[in-house]
Parts: C-alpha cells; sequence; structure tokens
C-alpha cells in the first residue's frame, strides 16, 4: 500500500514538472517600446548631447547675484512671471542701510542750510543793530565832546575852577568814545560785508563731501534690491524668504553650491539648444553655412529641427554628461548654440538634457 502512494505522489510530480516545463518554456513576444531611440537622420551625423536655454542674442541665461551680502526678506517676482527692466525681484535686509542713509541726508541737509545761512548774510535786523550800536557810539562822542569843551572852556577863563584831574579825564573820555564809534563803524562794515569767502568755501567744501556720502549711501542702498536687468521671464528663484545670500549667490543644500539667487530668460518664442562636440569631433563638424541638426526629446517620439545660430569659439570641459558607458568625463567640447521655435503641443523647459544630431546639408 505504501509502495502505490509513493509511486503515485512520484507520478504526480513528475507531470507537475512536465506542465511547469511546458509552461516556463513558451515566449512571450516582446513588448512594443514606449519610444523609438533617437536614430540619426544624417548620413554622416554627429551625436551630442545638449542643454536647453532661454534663447538669448548672446551668451546664456541671465544669472542675478546680489552685490551685497544679507538675509532675503521679501520676494517680490516668482517663475514663471514676466518681469520689465528695472522691477524688484527680491530685497536683501537693508534696515541698517536705510539708518546710516537717512542719518547722512539730514547732515547733507543741514550743512546745506549752513551754507545757505552764509550766502544770505547779512541778516536784516543784524545790520539794524549794527547800525543802532554806530547811531549810540556816535552819540557817546557828542556827549563826550561837549563834555570836554565845557571843561576846557572854563579852564581858559579861570584856570582854577577845573582841575588839571578833571580837564585830563574830560579828555581821555572823548578818546574813549571815538574809539567805540570807530569800532562800532567797523563792526558795522564787517555785518554789512557778510560771510568771509573762506568760510563759505569751507561750507561749501564739507556740503558737497556729506552730498556725496548720502549719493553713495543711497546707491548702496538701491543694490540691496535684485532688479531684472531687462525685459525677460524669471525661470527660476533659488532661495527663500529668511534666507542668507552673498554676491557667490544661495547656497543650495542639495548639491552643496551656490546658485544664483534668479535666473532670467527673454520673452522669446524661441528656445536655444547649447551642444557640447566632442573635441575629436570637431573636424568633422561642416561650415556655418552647411550646418543642420535634429533635437531628440528624452522619453518621447518628438524630434524637431534646429536653427544654427553660432559657435562659441572656445573649447572647454565638458560638465554636462550623458550617462553612455563609453563618455569619457576628462573630455573637453566646443560649445554649439542652436535655437527652435518652441511648439505649443509640447512642454520643452530651460535646462533640459535632449539628443542631438549635428550634420551637413
Amino acid at each position: 500500500m505504501n509502495n502505490k502512494i509513493i509511486f503515485s505522489l512520484a507520478g504526480c510530480g513528475l507531470l507537475f514538472a512536465l506542465v511547469s516545463a511546458y509552461i516556463y518554456g513558451q515566449q512571450k513576444p516582446p513588448l512594443a517600446p514606449v519610444f523609438s531611440p533617437p536614430t540619426n537622420p544624417y548620413a554622416s551625423g554627429i551625436y551630442t548631447n545638449g542643454i536647453v536655454e532661454s534663447y538669448q542674442g548672446s551668451g546664456e541665461n541671465i544669472n542675478i547675484y546680489p552685490d551685497v551680502p544679507g538675509r532675503i526678506v521679501h520676494i517680490y517676482a516668482h517663475e514663471g512671471d514676466r518681469v520689465k527692466a528695472g522691477q524688484p525681484l527680491a530685497l536683501v535686509d537693508d534696515s541698517v542701510q536705510q539708518a546710516l542713509v537717512s542719518q547722512q541726508q539730514h547732515q547733507a541737509e543741514a550743512a546745506l542750510a549752513q551754507l545757505q545761512e552764509l550766502n544770505a548774510e547779512p541778516r536784516r535786523e543784524t545790520l539794524d543793530v549794527a547800525a543802532a550800536q554806530v547811531a549810540q557810539a556816535e552819540a557817546g562822542v557828542r556827549t563826550a565832546s561837549d563834555a570836554y569843551e565845557k571843561q576846557q572852556h572854563s579852564y581858559h577863563i579861570d584856570a582854577r575852577s577845573v582841575s588839571k584831574d578833571a580837564l585830563d579825564s574830560a579828555h581821555d573820555a572823548l578818546q574813549v568814545a571815538q574809539a567805540n564809534l570807530q569800532y562800532a563803524r567797523r563792526q558795522y562794515a564787517l555785518t554789512k560785508a557778510g560771510a568771509w569767502v573762506y568760510d563759505i568755501h569751507n561750507q561749501e567744501a564739507q556740503y558737497h563731501a556729506l552730498e556725496q556720502a548720502y549719493q553713495s549711501s543711497n546707491a548702496l542702498l538701491q543694490k540691496f534690491t535684485l532688479r531684472a536687468p531687462a525685459d525677460g521671464v524669471v525661470l527660476a528663484v533659488n532661495t527663500a524668504i529668511g534666507s542668507y545670500v552673498s554676491p557667490q549667490g544661495a547656497y543650495d543644500t542639495y548639491t552643496q553650491g551656490y546658485d544664483p539667487v534668479v535666473v532670467m530668460g527673454e520673452p522669446q518664442g524661441y528656445l536655444s539648444v547649447r551642444c557640447f562636440i566632442d573635441e575629436i569631433l570637431v573636424s568633422r563638424l561642416p561650415g556655418a553655412n552647411r550646418v543642420r541638426a535634429q533635437m531628440s526629446l528624452r522619453g518621447s517620439d518628438v524630434k524637431i529641427p534646429l536653427e544654427f545660430v553660432r559657435i562659441q569659439p572656445y573649447i572647454t570641459p565638458k560638465i554636462e554628461l550623458s550617462d553612455q558607458r563609453l563618455e569619457r568625463v576628462d573630455l573637453r567640447v566646443l560649445p554649439v548654440i542652436f535655437r527652435f521655435k518652441k511648439p505649443d503641443n509640447v512642454a520643452i523647459y530651460p535646462g533640459q538634457q535632449v539628443d542631438v544630431y549635428v550634420g551637413e546639408k
């Protein structure tokens, strides 16, 4: 009985093994690819990878860095916004600089007021006081002169009527009164002449120095506000309120490097593609009047013809890798810029990596 059970189980196992071998031995047809890989449309085309950029007449995207370090306290523009030249984008904390500008402005205004006061001299009321002092001194001279003449006349009539000391005292009083009159007249002339020219020049120099200090501080205050250097579109804002920025840019904790605080592009219907031609393939690059290119979007079957713009005539180390196994990381490349009209039904953004074949017409 036991042998029958063993043989039965062995037969079932054999049958299961045969069925499993048959099932797993069937080859399923391969799945169709989601998209076709990029193919070379030219007889002897050059493959390269490229980076989509905002189209600029010359140069690259506009990278905006602050001129002064500090903490971001306000962000006026956001990614995707269209901005005009001079429009504020972000504000660095400027409270200390504002206080300094206000202080220097008041100092310059005080110096200007003092300069205007010197130029406005003599003041009419001050001149009237000086004239009254002259009149008072003249009256003193007349009084002293009358007293002296009386004493002298009495002395000539009878020398015993006036003592010699009294006559001398009257004469001295007359001389003092005449000296006071001379002093009052000179003081009046000095008051009427106004401020001394050297005092005016000195005050002018102080005012100009304070005004220039104020203008310099105010110019520095304007640099705390990041403004759009041209009309364009905000492509990236690499900071947030409360973040610290410096002339190096904004620190990125993910890449552990510094990025521009704001990146802008031109508000046009074109985008550009910056391609990097391998240094060993530069000799095969067609002339500017014969070059043509086609771009393939990764992950899709979209292919877009490119229009040649210019060659950046400087071979540089390659920094964008294409993830190909045979790619050399110490490669040097020649940047070539193309452009294309942005299609309405395809999502393409600056910074996107694309495959490009460069051929000849």
